[in-house]
């Protein structure tokens, strides 16, 4: 099952890190890490918040950290500063435009 997980890895933490939130009021902190690796396993997999795997920590606080920082434009300030600081592109364009073929009748 571990296989499957995503975590993230040690260059893209050390990316993220100094961007977090600090001195957050609450209870004990659970890491920081491993909540987002539980919310980028979400937002990939597509499963539910409850079904996030108990490796990631309780899915409520992975539901609920991903609600808060989104309040606060964590995600969009988080985002911003990757591409400032060159670790990220700023803006990416995909198009997919396909026409579905039909057979010619004779």
């Amino acid at each position: 099952m571990m296989s499957r997980l995503f975590w993230l890895s040690d260059e893209a933490w050390s990316a993220i890190e100094p961007f977090m939130p600090r001195n957050q009021p609450g209870a004990g902190r659970v890491d920081d890490r491993r909540v987002i690796s539980g919310i980028f396993h979400v937002l990939k997999s597509g499963c539910r918040w409850c079904d996030c795997p108990q490796d990631y920590g309780p899915h409520t606080t992975i539901y609920n950290r991903y609600n808060r920082w989104s309040r606060k434009r964590f995600w969009l300030g988080l985002l911003e500063a990757l591409a400032n600081a060159g670790a990220i592109t700023k803006s990416t364009a995909i198009d997919s435009t396909y026409v579905k073929a039909q057979r010619a009748e004779p």
